[in-house]
């Protein structure tokens, strides 16, 4: 499976988004996972039927929901705190809480566009741009991996708490592609019991 943290276009018009569903739909993956980002207002704007419609066979879009693929458990938002009026801003505080409580307890993976707070979101001024409320709720559920992609300068993946945290963004913080895609196992509950 291929998961995207969203920002998936940049202009986010609806031929933007169109190429982008094709070219993800054609990804040599079963399945296709991805969420909308802060430059992704077409996803704001639209009606969720029409989105639905858009979609491929085989990819899938996560707006505050879930998804099980193969007995994993995957849920997804696009939702990040506010920063300069882009798409899917909410202000911290209760109203980014009202997301994050919506994740499952059972969930084997988070995928959201922004870190939680002090892991993978340093900025170039040395700021933390994490969620302390997503970071919160992430140590609730603990999944065994958390995705995240907003932070261009945060790329990488670090294990705490027995979680593996990625930051997947591929582009630099000039919108250079320069970074690789991020590839993890993840193994459903039921397989990893023992027999």
């Amino acid at each position: 499976m291929l998961l995207h943290a969203g920002d998936v276009g940049y202009r986010s018009n609806r031929q933007e988004i169109i190429d982008f569903l094709d070219w993800f739909s054609k990804q040599p993956f079963t399945y296709k996972i991805f969420i909308a980002g802060n430059h992704d207002f077409y996803f704001e704007r639209e009606k969720e039927a029409e989105l639905k419609r858009m979609l491929p066979e085989g990819v899938f879009y996560l707006k505050d929901e879930a998804v099980c693929i193969d007995g994993i458990n995957i849920w997804g938002s696009p939702y990040t705190p506010w920063f300069f009026r882009w798409a899917f801003n909410k202000r911290r505080g209760e109203s980014l809480r009202n997301h994050w409580r919506l994740i499952p307890a059972d969930t084997d993976i988070i995928l959201t566009h922004g870190p939680v707070y002090g892991i993978l979101d340093t900025v170039l001024n040395e700021q933390h741009a994490g969620d302390v409320d997503l970071l919160r709720r992430v140590l609730e559920v603990k999944p065994k991996v958390h995705v995240c992609g907003h932070i261009h300068e945060a790329y990488g993946t670090v294990k705490r708490q027995g979680i593996q945290f990625i930051n997947a963004s591929v582009l630099n913080e000039a919108y250079e592609l320069v970074n690789k895609p991020i590839t993890f196992n993840v193994q459903p509950a039921a397989a990893a019991k023992p027999v």
